[in-house]
């Protein structure tokens, strides 16, 4: 809300220029001083929690040797997509919606934009490579360890990422994302000074398709089956086997990241699929609003990890206090 509150009021009533002696400017919105400072230190702070949260779970799961396990070995890959959210995303992104203008370039532009479609594919393509090793662990157990091998884990990683960069950068430098409709876009939105993914209606399905609303059924799917299997497991986990009953308190605490992530993400990919569709009329400064809610997904899951997991807020005290410079304490008995 104090964000919606911002962006509405704001704006001046008169627009300047983006460039002042450009004849193909775009439009700038001037914010007053106080929400200009007001919006830098909220991002700023919000870029730094990330920041430090995400690189609090890698340290986490490189360092003790207890939690080399290849669930933990997906949770660090999300939270590498999470820190590069905080650090490499969302400093320019701030440049730009506090600015309203794009002042680094048109290459750098395309980077960042890449980067930008690259992380967020990353992130739900890693929830859903967690949501398989959820499934293993709680409806196939003996087989979870024959499955799930730190070498096939890698390999899903390896995957992963490769197949984010692929969607990532070659959407945005092979410009298929206005494939078909480049005389359009070129006479209507672009200009100097703006930095924004435009897609054409079938850009746009293709790509929220992909990257978004597919991942996310397929998830929804196999979680529903966990929860089906875990419900006839429940007095096992309550009472007999430890084993189980700590397999499913992990699945809960990685349904409700991917829970998050569903609910940080979807206004921004329900706008980023109708818009084309509706005339491109949605406006910017929803579409960067929704954007910086989807980023802070990326704030939020690290918070979920020391709030659910008692070992992951041992092992945070350890770092903090900087014990873990004393011998060995890579092997220090978290579980």
């Amino acid at each position: 809300m104090m964000l919606l509150t911002l962006f509405q009021n704001g704006i001046l009533e008169k627009p300047f220029l983006c460039y002042e002696f450009s004849n193909t400017s775009c439009q700038k919105f001037v914010y007053p001083l106080e929400n200009r400072i007001l919006l830098f230190i909220l991002f700023s702070v919000s870029s730094i929690v990330t920041i430090i949260g995400n690189m609090l779970v890698i340290i986490t799961v490189i360092h003790f040797k207890q939690l080399h396990t290849p669930t933990n070995y997906l949770i660090l890959s999300l939270a590498v997509a999470d820190l590069l959210v905080g650090g490499v995303v969302m400093p320019p992104s701030m440049l730009r919606s506090i600015e309203t203008c794009w002042y680094l370039g048109d290459l750098f532009c395309k980077i960042h934009s890449s980067l930008d479609v690259t992380l967020c594919t990353a992130s739900i393509l890693n929830l859903c490579i967690i949501s398989l090793d959820r499934y293993y662990a709680i409806c196939h157990p003996f087989q979870y360890h024959s499955k799930m091998t730190s070498l096939a884990t890698l390999v899903m990683i390896i995957i992963c990422w490769t197949v984010s960069a692929a969607l990532g950068f070659g959407m945005i430098f092979i410009e298929l994302n206005i494939l078909g409709i480049e005389d359009f876009y070129y006479e209507n939105f672009d200009c100097d000074g703006r930095c924004m993914v435009f897609q054409s209606r079938e850009a746009a399905t293709v790509m929220s398709l992909a990257c978004f609303y597919g991942p996310a059924f397929v998830m929804l799917c196999i979680y529903l089956k966990i929860l089906h299997v875990a419900k006839r497991q429940v007095q096992a986990i309550q009472s007999i086997n430890s084993e189980l009953k700590k397999e499913g308190k992990a699945t809960k605490t990685l349904a409700i990241v991917m829970g998050a992530f569903l609910t940080f993400w979807t206004p921004f990919f329900l706008c980023n699929l109708i818009d084309p569709f509706i005339g491109y009329s949605v406006p910017p400064l929803l579409f960067d609003l929704f954007l910086w809610v989807g980023y802070y997904n990326s704030t939020c899951n690290p918070i979920v990890y020391a709030f659910f997991y008692s070992w992951f807020r041992h092992a945070f005290r350890v770092i903090l206090s900087g014990k873990i410079f004393q011998s060995n304490s890579s092997r220090t008995i978290l579980l």
